[in-house]
């Protein structure tokens, strides 16, 4: 079955060669946390039309989440073969993932006044904040 068109905003980390990865590596932790590189290969793998996805490319796209804020590393565990690192998804995945999902045109005609201004307020002070 094809996925389903964006409803929402179509942000970058969900655009482009590494979108679909992307979206899985989310899943995949959204589902449990945290999670190790080589267990989220391993669930990655078992998703339709992902079965052939490289442990590098997983853990090439697990850095570069990080490097975005997307995730970030819980624990360091020393195991027999090497270091594992454990992930999470940060609060910044989560929004992500509610925006791709959800039509703004929806969002706002269900506000009411208080929720309006209260998301107003925040991303006003949220863009000064990065302006700054």
């Amino acid at each position: 079955m094809a996925r389903k068109k964006c409803k929402g905003t179509e942000l970058s980390v969900f655009k482009g060669r590494e979108a679909r990865l992307n979206r899985s590596i989310i899943q995949a932790l959204a589902a449990r946390e945290p999670q190790t590189t080589r267990e989220l290969r391993k669930r990655i793998t078992q998703t339709k039309g992902m079965k052939h996805t490289r442990y590098s490319t997983v853990n090439k796209r697990v850095r570069k989440l990080e490097q975005s804020s997307y995730l970030r590393k819980t624990m360091v565990q020393e195991r027999v073969g090497g270091i594992a690192n454990f992930y999470e998804l940060c609060p910044k995945a989560y929004l992500a993932t509610f925006l791709n999902s959800t039509n703004l045109e929806c969002l706002i005609d269900k506000a009411t006044d208080g929720v309006a201004l209260a998301i107003l307020a925040t991303m006003i002070g949220a863009e000064e904040s990065i302006l700054e």
